[in-house]
């Protein structure tokens, strides 16, 4: 009798404005992997639907979830929490799926100590002034807020390729390309368990 493959887990991590949710939105229409959605106990942007781009949640139920080991990893980032629900990523991988997480550095590190056959995908803008451009863009932090975000992503960028955690980095500057290189990363064989 054949033995079920396992699905795997791809951890992508990049700065606010890198272009991860576009790029990850084309990698999951074209290779069928599944999103893992997060818990955050932060209100949602306009444009963001709870259970969809988040589980939006209190922060004394994101303690009940972190305190009773319900998270894979978890962070506070910006004065709100962060996290990844375990049973449902648990339950794809079993069943064959793929599951990409988009999750920082913290949680990245968290993840590989638990799920250390993971894949590491590390995002990243072609240059600095581009991503002030798109982080600017997006019209969604005053000026205080952007100064804080942008040196965060740049300490973050940096701590991230220093780490030697992820096995991939894809530049951001073409689209069409990083979609590309995310699918075929994401399509390589399933770790054999």
């Amino acid at each position: 009798m054949p033995q079920n493959k396992r699905g795997k887990l791809v951890v992508v991590t990049g700065p606010a404005g890198v272009g991860k949710s576009t790029i990850l939105r084309s990698v999951m229409e074209t290779t069928g992997s599944r999103f893992s959605v997060s818990v955050t106990t932060r209100a949602p942007r306009p444009a963001e639907r709870n259970h969809r781009d988040y589980h939006f949640i209190d922060e004394p139920t994101f303690q009940g979830m972190r305190d009773h080991g319900e998270l894979l990893e978890w962070a506070k980032v910006f004065d709100h929490y962060y996290g990844t629900p375990a049973a449902p990523i648990c339950e794809a991988i079993d069943a064959g799926q793929t599951v990409i997480l988009d999750i920082d550095l913290q949680g990245a590190r968290q993840v590989r100590v638990k799920c250390p056959q993971a894949m590491f995908v590390l995002i990243l803008p072609p240059d600095h002034e581009t991503l002030v451009a798109r982080l600017t863009g997006r019209g969604t932090e005053n000026e205080e807020q952007l100064k804080i975000r942008l040196a965060k992503a740049q300490q973050e960028m940096e701590a991230a390729q220093a780490s030697g955690l992820y096995n991939h980095q894809i530049v951001n500057d073409d689209l069409h390309r990083a979609v590309r290189e995310l699918v075929e990363i994401v399509t390589q064989g399933a770790p054999q368990q």
